[in-house]
C-alpha cells in the first residue's frame, strides 16, 4: 500500500518567482490529504498531476495566510467541478467563522458541503479515525495558535503463510480465522498457535508535519519513532535570534527535533526568501542529522514498508 507525501510548495511568507507556500499532500493508498493551503495550491495540484476532487480531507496549521490563503478559491473550484461529497477541513478558530463569511458571499450556491473541525491547538488529540488512518493534533509554538500533524497508518491485518495452509491443509474457516489471531485446532485435535500460521505484512509507517514553530521537545516526543519528518526551517544556524524573535526554527534545532524525535527521516522547509540556495541550510541540518533533506517543489517522498 502506497504512503507519500508530496510538496506543494516550500517558502514562507509570500510566493516568490521560483516558489509558493507552504502545501502538501498526503497519499495514503490513493486516498489524498491537503496539509496547509498556501496561495496557488489550485495550481500546484494541477502541476502536480492530482485532482482536487480526490481530497478527502484539509488540514490546516495555523491562520497565517501563506498557510491557508489558498484555501477558499479551491472550496469555490471544487464546487464548479462537481463535487457533492462532504469536505472535511481541520483548522484552529475561528477558521468556522471564516468559512461562513465566504459562504455568504461567495459559495451561496455550493453543491456540497464544507464541515469545519476545530483544532484545539494546545492539545495533541485523535482528530480523524478510519479505517486506514489516524491524524493526530501536535502543540506547536508559534506566534498564533498552531498545530502540526501526526498521521499514523493504520497496523495491515495478518496474511497467512500459503505454506502453512498447504502443510495443514488449512480450511477457508481457519484461514479466515487466523487472521483474525486465533488459534487453529486440528481434525486430529492438534493445536497450532497463530505466530507460526501468520505474518504481519509490513509495520504501519508514520508522517508527522511540524509546520511553523520555535523548537518543541514536547512536540518531538509526541512524533518519537515517525518515519518520515516534516520541519519548518525558516532559518540558518547564523540567523538564530532573527528565529526566535518570529516563532521560528533555524536547521539546527529542526535537526535537534528530529533527533528527540528518533526520526527515520528529516525533510526541511518553509525557507526564507533571504536565502537563494536551500543547499547550505540542508547541510547545516545534516552535520547533526544526516538523513536531512530539502522538501523541494514538487518532490515526492514516499515511506517505504518494512518488514
Amino acid at each position: 500500500m502506497g504512503f507519500s507525501v508530496t510538496i506543494l510548495g516550500n517558502s514562507s511568507a509570500k510566493p516568490t518567482p521560483h516558489a509558493h507556500p507552504s502545501a502538501q499532500v498526503v497519499n495514503l493508498n490513493e486516498q489524498y490529504y491537503l496539509v496547509d493551503a498556501g496561495e496557488g495550491v489550485q495550481q500546484q495540484l494541477i502541476r502536480r498531476g492530482i485532482n482536487p476532487l480526490r481530497l478527502r480531507a484539509v488540514f490546516i496549521s495555523h491562520l497565517h495566510g501563506d498557510h491557508c490563503f489558498g484555501l477558499f478559491p479551491l472550496i469555490a473550484t471544487l464546487g464548479l467541478e462537481g463535487k457533492r461529497t462532504p469536505l472535511d477541513i481541520y483548522a484552529p478558530a475561528p477558521m468556522g467563522d471564516i468559512l461562513d463569511y465566504h459562504r455568504r458571499y461567495f459559495w451561496d450556491d455550493l453543491p456540497y458541503e464544507v464541515k469545519w473541525h476545530e483544532v484545539r491547538t494546545t492539545e495533541h488529540r485523535l482528530l480523524m479515525d478510519n479505517s486506514t488512518l489516524e491524524v493526530w493534533s501536535i502543540p506547536l509554538r508559534h506566534r498564533v495558535p498552531t498545530a502540526g500533524y501526526l498521521f499514523k497508518e493504520k497496523q495491515p491485518g495478518l496474511n497467512v503463510n500459503k505454506f502453512k495452509i498447504e502443510k495443514y491443509g488449512l480450511s477457508i474457516a481457519q484461514i479466515v480465522a487466523a487472521k483474525r489471531g486465533e488459534d487453529i485446532t486440528l481434525n486430529d485435535g492438534t493445536t497450532i498457535a497463530n505466530e507460526e500460521l501468520t505474518y504481519t505484512p509490513y509495520k504501519a509507517r508514520s508522517y508527522a508535519y511540524l509546520s511553523d514553530t520555535a523548537y518543541s521537545a514536547k512536540a518531538a516526543s509526541l512524533v518519537k519513532g515517525v518515519d518520515l519528518l516534516y520541519h519548518e526551517t525558516t532559518y540558518s544556524i547564523k540567523d538564530a535570534a532573527v528565529a526566535r524573535g518570529r516563532g521560528h526554527s533555524t536547521t539546527e534545532e529542526a535537526a535537534k527535533a528530529a533527533l528527540k524525535a528518533e526520526a527515520k527521516r528529516l525533510i526541511i522547509g518553509h525557507f526564507s526568501s533571504r536565502y537563494k540556495s536551500h543547499e547550505e541550510l540542508r547541510e547545516e541540518c545534516r552535520r547533526i542529522f544526516p538523513n536531512s533533506d530539502i522538501a523541494a517543489e514538487g518532490a515526492t517522498f514516499n515511506i517505504e514498508e518494512e518488514q
